[in-house]
Order: C-alpha cells, then structure tokens, then sequence
C-alpha cells in the first residue's frame, strides 16, 4: 500500500532549478508553478502546507516586486500556510521584508538542496504541531462555563447533558476544587429549573 507523501509547491521560474529542487525533495509530492498566477491556482487546487518561493519571478526576474506581491496573496489565501522564500545571495532586505509580511523562513541561494530540505521538514513538523494544536483547542465543552478538552472530562459534560432533562436527584462527587459546583450549576441551567435560581449551599 503506497504512503500518500505531503504536497510541496515549488514556485521557480528556471527550468534546471524546478529539476533540481525536484530532485531535492524526494520526500514530498513536489508540484511546480513558474509564476504568481499559477502558483495561486495551485494553492487553491492543491492547499499544500508548505511552499518555496524565489522572489524572483517573472515579469520582475530581476527584482522582488512580484515575489513579494505572490508571498501576500498565498499568506491571504492559506494563512497557515508555511512560506519559505529563497533570495539572491545579495538580497537579505527582501528576505527579511519577506519574513515581516508573513514568510515562515528564507534561505539564500545557491542552492544547497540538503540544507533546504531539513528547512521544508522543520516547516512541516511546525504546520502540523500548530494544526494538531488548532484541532485541540476546538474540542471544547457543550456546556457554559466548562473549559474541557480532555476525553474523560468531555465524557461528563456528556452525561451531564444526559441527566439534566430528567426529573431525579443527582450527586455529584470529587475532591475539593475540581469542579462540582461548576457541574451543578451546568446541571441546573440544562434542566427543567433552569428559571429558578441557582442556591449553592456550604454544607460543611
């Protein structure tokens, strides 16, 4: 059974360095745009974590406008998108304008294939620890007031749910500061009393 590899967008406008950067990321499913209109239309079709970009593209080889203005409408479309941008060996204000406007990193070229390699990882393994971060933070309780992320404590906001329409007494037991009283008045605002008020009482 083939691993399906992550997709990479390489936007380079020279042939031998689209072959080369290929080459250098064998670990990825490598997609190629050689300008800011084609690189966009592959960022909405494919929604890759992570991309290179030369600055230089064209009509604006020589320069940065066009780079730049690719960086912004790719950071618009995919916020969480990782950027890497690759510059002249001359052209660190651009790297670092390029970092300000919402680049994850820059390398400088020539082109060392290993050492961007371990870049693009490093930007992945960071894509996914801030999606898997997102993912948790959305794992929020049902229920007003709970903060609950961990599967045992969404379990009781789950029972809690189930037990607040029915007409019983219910007890609600755990050590000192871990939230009954929280439960309870959960409890009480899913139930039939909901109107009534809420007395909490210190029966110690």
């Amino acid at each position: 059974m083939s691993i399906e590899k992550t997709k990479l967008l390489v936007i380079e406008d020279d042939p031998g360095l689209q072959k080369q950067l290929r080459w250098s990321f064998d670990d990825f499913d490598v997609i190629i745009a050689d300008c800011r209109e084609n690189a966009l239309a592959q960022i909405r079709r494919h929604e890759p974590p992570i991309v290179t970009l030369d600055l230089g593209l064209p009509p604006d080889a020589d320069g940065a406008s066009e780079g730049l203005a690719a960086l912004e409408q790719i950071h618009a479309l995919s916020p969480d998108t990782k950027i890497i941008v690759v510059t002249g060996n001359e052209d660190r204000d651009n790297a670092v304008k390029a970092i300000a406007n919402g680049a994850y990193d820059f390398y400088q070229k020539p082109i060392d294939g290993e050492i961007l390699n371990l870049i693009v990882k490093r930007a992945y393994h960071v894509f996914t620890l801030e999606k898997e971060n997102r993912k948790l933070s959305q794992q929020r309780s049902p229920l007003q007031g709970i903060i609950a992320a961990s599967p045992q404590m969404l379990k009781i906001c789950r029972t809690i749910e189930k037990v607040a329409p029915a007409d019983v007494t219910t007890l609600l037991l755990g050590d000192s500061g871990t939230g009954k009283e929280i439960l309870a008045r959960a409890l009480h605002d899913l139930s039939s009393r909901s109107k009534n008020r809420f007395v909490a009482i210190n029966c110690a």
